[in-house]
């Protein structure tokens, strides 16, 4: 009788034991954040919200697997090869670098890119003018930059003939010089005077900074650069001592002390992301997926900056919250 007994209890351990291992484990999105910053934690937001309203959400029916690298390349590299290694289901990727990083490490997993610029501006297209199959998600190219930067004399008189300018931009960024040739044509065009200073990492902003306000710059121009976005804060205090305002084509950065920008909503940036991934665990497919276009764009203004720099603001421009 105890042999049958103990018989009967390994036959039900080996059931549960085969019950469980027989579960279907979750499917698992990978987010990768190349670096902290304020301007673009609503992308994160946004993407994860479009997954609820398509009803995935995590723990419950879909696994995130959130990571962020804090500016640091070698960990950006170690996470991917980690999402990699597990075969996650898909890879969501927020700014040019977890984008650039996560491209170079698979062909395979669906990749569903944010806040990162157009394929063929990362320098990812094939010789056919094609880039690799795996690449989803919401872009942006450089046209919007025309229009942040025209913005500028609407806001501004100059206090001799001509206004100057200044920005940084990252030299070893493909997308910062793009966009540094991009504004100096537009500098041009507009009778400006564009002074712009390269530098390597963040580390190097306030330094930099510093040198182009000696400059007599009358206004900085924050332009679409990792390197800014992580040190902002620094230019904004550099700035700020030395009277001049700053404008941008981020619109992330009007919150956080920039006078006006045009340039995409970064929650609806995510959010437009995450709605292509709902659509492919809905249909584990990515037919019809494509790299599309960010969407939605505004004209906003921070209106205690503008105040302190006795800005009048047009009226197509709306105060940020």
């Amino acid at each position: 009788m105890k042999h049958l007994k103990y018989l009967s209890l390994i036959f039900f351990v080996a059931t549960i034991a085969a019950c469980n291992s027989g579960k279907k484990a979750l499917p698992v999105v990978g987010f990768v954040d190349a670096f902290q910053d304020a301007s673009i934690a609503p992308a994160k937001t946004g993407f994860i919200d479009a997954l609820k309203k398509n009803g995935f959400e995590d723990k419950n029916n879909i696994e995130i697997d959130y990571s962020n690298a804090q500016g640091s390349i070698p960990t950006l590299t170690q996470i991917v090869n980690r999402l990699v290694s597990h075969k996650v289901d898909l890879m969501a990727t927020c700014t040019t670098l977890s984008s650039i990083t996560a491209a170079q490490k698979t062909k395979t997993i669906p990749i569903f890119m944010m806040v990162s610029p157009t394929v063929k501006l990362m320098n990812m297209e094939d010789a056919r003018g094609k880039g690799q199959a795996n690449l989803f998600g919401a872009v942006e190219d450089l046209n919007y930059i025309d229009t942040s930067f025209s913005n500028i004399p609407k806001f501004l008189k100059p206090k001799g003939g001509k206004l100057v300018v200044g920005m940084i931009y990252n030299q070893s960024e493909p997308q910062s010089v793009d966009a540094k040739k991009r504004i100096q044509a537009d500098a041009d065009k507009l009778n400006i005077t564009l002074v712009a200073l390269p530098l390597n990492s963040s580390a190097d902003a306030q330094l930099v900074t510093q040198s182009l306000l000696g400059k007599h710059i009358d206004a900085f121009f924050a332009n679409p650069d990792n390197s800014v976005f992580a040190s902002f804060e620094t230019i904004l205090k550099s700035c700020d001592q030395k009277n001049v305002p700053i404008f941008t084509s981020e619109a992330g950065l009007v919150q956080r002390g920039a006078v006006a920008a045009f340039g995409a909503d970064i929650y609806q940036w995510g959010f437009q992301a995450g709605e292509q991934a709902a659509q492919f665990l809905k249909t584990h497919s990515t037919t019809g997926l494509q790299p599309e276009m960010v969407k939605i764009r505004r004209r906003v203004y921070n209106a205690a900056a503008a105040k302190k720099y006795n800005i009048t603001v047009p009226s197509n421009f709306e105060a940020v919250k």
